[in-house]
């Protein structure tokens, strides 16, 4: 399986598939060879049609199991966004920092976005959806997908982040650190980087790839096809190789 990119979708079809749905024409099949297709197979015991049963069941427990997803937002409208879903029980990750802004001539500390119009929201891609297709109270929200290869096929997933790389976002984002980047892509010094966790420094338990970039020893998070951010330098002395 090869993933080539992850983009923001806009449009949804109905049912989410990439192929219209198969017009019911006469099947050209002999009926013997039509009997022949369920019955069961001498080496599983196990009918084709139960087997395509197994394997829709496995797609339906997946939906059901909940994740983080990364969510996208139209005009800085992400607190919006966050705010309805975690009033309705979501639980949900809104990275911030704290600007100083000059605003009618006074000094203001202002909250604002680390990322603009993202925020990641937890729950089972069913429950999700009900909240990216509400079109009443939020018509600026939707997933970001991810594009998959399947053969001749492609197929479109809402990108799942893992929850090591989400609780690593929540150390450095709450870090004090300044020299934090974003990169929206993936970095290949960062991909091709040894993975390491942080022990010692206020990003202690971060999880990622270790790298230079910019000038500075840096940990990066690699959401992938995504973004990666990575941390303000981190010496050597305080990282541990995981194999």
């Amino acid at each position: 399986m090869k993933i080539d990119e992850c983009t923001p979708e806009d449009v949804h079809t109905v049912g989410g598939g990439e192929f219209p749905p198969c017009v019911g024409l006469t099947s050209c099949a002999l009926p013997e060879a039509q009997s022949n297709a369920n019955i069961e197979s001498s080496q599983t015991g196990v009918s084709t049609r139960s087997v395509h049963i197994l394997s829709k069941s496995k797609v339906q427990k997946e939906e059901e199991i909940p994740h983080w997803y990364a969510l996208r937002t139209t005009y800085g409208r992400e607190k919006k966004a966050y705010d309805y879903m975690t009033a309705k029980g979501i639980t949900a990750f809104y990275p911030t920092t704290e600007v100083v802004k000059l605003i009618k001539g006074k000094r203001k500390i202002v909250i604002e976005s680390r990322l603009p119009n993202i925020f990641f929201a937890y729950g089972t891609e069913e429950q999700l959806k009900t909240f990216v297709y509400d079109n009443v109270n939020l018509p600026f929200l939707r997933f970001y997908y991810r594009h998959v290869h399947e053969g001749a096929r492609i197929t479109k997933r809402p990108l799942v982040v893992p929850e090591y790389q989400i609780e690593s976002l929540k150390i450095i984002c709450a870090s004090e650190a300044e020299d934090i980047i974003l990169v929206p892509s993936d970095v290949e010094k960062f991909k091709a980087g040894q993975t390491v966790r942080v022990i010692e420094g206020v990003f202690k338990g971060v999880i990622g790839k270790v790298a230079r970039f910019q000038g500075q020893q840096r940990i990066g998070i690699v959401i992938d096809g995504f973004m990666t951010v990575a941390s303000a330098y981190v010496p050597s002395a305080f990282l541990e190789n995981i194999i």
